[in-house]
């Protein structure tokens, strides 16, 4: 098998990975292709969280073909579990199926696996080959990559703005306070669909009155992400939606002193199921870099942060923001105009993009990218 085989393989097994996107979080999406003698046999991927991972529906889909996946390669963009989670090890089954080889794209990162899978095919007598299309692997799993790494969510830094900046509407029209149309929104609820918390600051929730939810035409939500709230003096209402609406968990932050002298209040919004967590403040706002890693001891590895200019800029000049994803609307608000993200920006420092990706949804721009930060340079280039 050349070179070029095991990345035209390898690519289509990306690309049946990234079908997963969405469903499978936080596991990392993972595609299989399974092919002998020059012909594909079998390809799969991992669907939906708490389902069968790729190599199990691809062995499914090679038999359901009239198939015997013995002596053939398996192509994974991610190494086979070998451990019992929610579905049995892969490796046992791969070395059940008696394939002959198997292609990884890279390596888990998570302490289960780590190298310990290949280790068992090997010892299996499976050939094992490993870096077939590895920082395409590493960018499509890059939440998964990092929470292995460093227990801290993916940060995601998410805005809609007017060609001048502006986030808001200083008298929003009938139709609601909207910047971006309609198909951008729509775009935003399967962005959350990723995510395992939402998080915006405290004026988000007294201007807005948001749900934070994520609402999908013909879609039920089986996890919906936590909903996080910056509140360093505990203003948020106690009729805000976030507090009376059951759909998916509430989580306020803010300081010791603060539920100190708000008891009552802080009181009431534990009676009605929302969680009032007190963290250390730094310079009278909320540790961030502590934040992240309660966050992540709480299971949340994908983080998208929808506040106010303050809210976003605090993370992207603190460096903690690891991708940015901002809708562009062709409009000019002036005066009209409120929110400026472009102020707000002002005391950051210039910082370099990758992975540039730009599209359309109507009239709407939507610009994405990795932003320059220490963990996002090594997942790119991990030597």
């Amino acid at each position: 098998m050349t070179t070029v085989q095991h990345q035209d393989y390898m690519q289509r097994a990306l690309e049946l990975a990234a079908q997963g996107i969405g469903s499978v979080e936080p596991n990392p999406a993972v595609g299989c292709v399974i092919v002998k003698e020059g012909q594909m046999i079998g390809q799969g991927f991992h669907r939906r969280f708490g389902g069968p991972h790729a190599e199990i529906n691809a062995m499914v889909d090679c038999r359901n073909r009239g198939f015997d996946p013995a002596g053939s390669t398996v192509y994974v963009t991610l190494e086979p579990c070998c451990h019992t989670g929610k579905t049995g090890p892969c490796t046992q089954a791969l070395i059940e199926a008696k394939v002959a080889g198997v292609v990884a794209a890279v390596q888990d990162p998570s302490d289960k696996v780590a190298g310990k899978g290949f280790a068992q095919l090997r010892q299996a007598g499976i050939d094992v080959t490993v870096g077939v299309c590895e920082a395409q692997a590493r960018r499509l799993n890059a939440p998964f990559f990092k929470f292995a790494k460093t227990a801290r969510p993916w940060v995601i830094a998410k805005w809609a703005q007017s060609i001048d900046g502006k986030l808001s509407w200083r008298n929003p029209p009938a139709d609601g306070n909207w910047i971006s149309g309609a198909q951008s929104r729509q775009d935003v609820h399967r962005l959350r669909q990723r995510c395992q918390a939402i998080l915006v600051g405290v004026n988000t929730v007294i201007t807005d009155n948001p749900r934070l939810t994520i609402r999908i035409p013909g879609q039920s939500i089986e996890r919906p992400p936590l909903r996080v709230v910056l509140d360093t003096h505990l203003r948020t209402p106690l009729d805000c939606h976030l507090a009376t609406t059951a759909e998916a968990p509430t989580l306020i932050v803010t300081s010791e002193s603060t539920i100190h002298n708000n008891q009552d209040k802080a009181a009431a919004f534990r009676k009605v199921g929302v969680d009032v967590l007190p963290i250390p403040q730094s310079n009278q706002h909320p540790d961030l870099p502590h934040l992240l890693s309660e966050l992540g001891r709480r299971g949340v590895q994908q983080l998208l942060v929808e506040g106010g200019p303050a809210v976003l800029s605090s993370f992207i000049t603190q460096h903690l923001a690891d991708e940015i994803c901002v809708y562009i609307a062709p409009i000019l608000l002036g005066q009209d105009g409120t929110a400026d993200m472009t102020a707000a920006l002002n005391a950051s420092v210039m910082q370099e993009f990758y992975d540039v990706n730009i599209g359309t949804f109507e009239q709407d721009v939507k610009i994405s990218a990795l932003l320059s930060n220490d963990y996002t340079r090594k997942l790119l280039d991990p030597s």
